[in-house]
């Protein structure tokens, strides 16, 4: 999912790039289309991408784990939820 919101993000920020007086020269786009229209709508693509990743989770967590004692020496531990 996250992997997703990236995309998403990234795409976002090309649409925003096309409001940029150099891109524009670079990219002919087929139809003028108004800069509010296209900074708007690359700004709701980066959220939406944000969203995504926000919602993803996060995958780097480590299960907390206890030591279970013997006495004094760690015999082993248990993963707590």
């Amino acid at each position: 999912m996250k992997i997703i919101g990236y995309i998403v993000t990234l795409a976002g920020l090309a649409v925003l790039s096309l409001t940029v007086k150099p891109v524009q020269e670079v990219v002919k786009l087929p139809m003028q289309i108004n800069n509010l229209y296209l900074s708007i709508g690359g700004l709701i693509i980066i959220l939406i991408g944000i969203i995504f990743i926000k919602k993803g989770g996060s995958s780097g967590k480590q299960v907390k784990e206890v030591p279970i004692y013997h006495g004094k020496n760690i015999v082993g531990y248990r993963r707590m939820k």
